[in-house]
């Protein structure tokens, strides 16, 4: 299900940025977060015009980490790293303390009944809009990256 080599187009000798965020399990801490990491990510000019797509799929997956791997607990914590090289190419990584999921049981939104659902869309978005994304620890941890 994982693949935890490196990804092979960031260089993580080279790093302009590097962040570290830690935040409650509740959903409201969800648009500051991303709100201030995109500030950051906008000023240190990382990910140049793409940086809509970094902040929607940044979104999607602490939004998964806080609903589905800490089921809402704001006594739970999620971690979220942001670093940016000088290729301007932005890796992402969201843990949560969950039991995992395979990703690839995941029915797809763009199928059947699916199509009429108010939910499910978060992880292929992600895919959609990433250049490459790993799913590490049987699902708790999501890599992401843009180039």
């Amino acid at each position: 299900m994982a693949d935890d080599t490196p990804f092979s187009n960031f260089d993580a000798d080279k790093l302009r940025l590097k962040l570290s965020v830690t935040l409650s399990a509740d959903k409201a801490t969800i648009t500051p977060v991303v709100e201030g990491i995109m500030k950051i990510v906008r000023e240190m000019r990382c990910a140049m015009g793409k940086e809509n797509d970094i902040e929607l799929a940044l979104t999607e997956a602490l939004a998964n980490a806080i609903v589905h791997g800490a089921k809402g607990d704001p006594s739970k914590v999620v971690e979220c790293d942001v670093a940016c090289d000088e290729k301007q190419s932005m890796l992402i990584v969201v843990r949560d303390p969950g039991e995992g999921f395979d990703p690839k049981s995941i029915p797809s939104p763009m199928q059947g009944e699916n199509l009429f659902l108010d939910h499910g869309r978060g992880i292929y978005m992600i895919n959609q809009l990433m250049d490459e994304v790993r799913y590490l620890k049987n699902g708790t941890e999501i890599h992401m990256l843009k180039q």
